[in-house]
């Protein structure tokens, strides 16, 4: 897969995967009970998801990014 295609797909999937969540986030609320009757609970779950795992994915790219500057690849 080339540059042109993985980016392809990350400006496509971004947002779909986004509307998938928000779905998600929106069935859960309407379907489940525990849901409606903690909705703190439920926003800050759905909240902190996202921006966990988001920077976790940052900070282990720049990790083997500076990996490989020191390795001078």
């Amino acid at each position: 897969m080339d540059k042109d295609t993985k980016f392809a797909l990350l400006v496509i999937g971004v947002p779909i995967l986004g509307l998938v969540y928000c779905a998600f986030m929106i069935g859960f609320l309407l379907l489940v009970p525990w849901g409606q009757n903690h909705p703190i609970i439920t926003a800050a779950i759905f909240v902190l998801t996202p921006s966990i795992v988001s920077g976790s994915i940052w900070l282990i790219s720049s990790a083997r990014a500076k990996n490989k500057e020191k390795l001078g690849l």
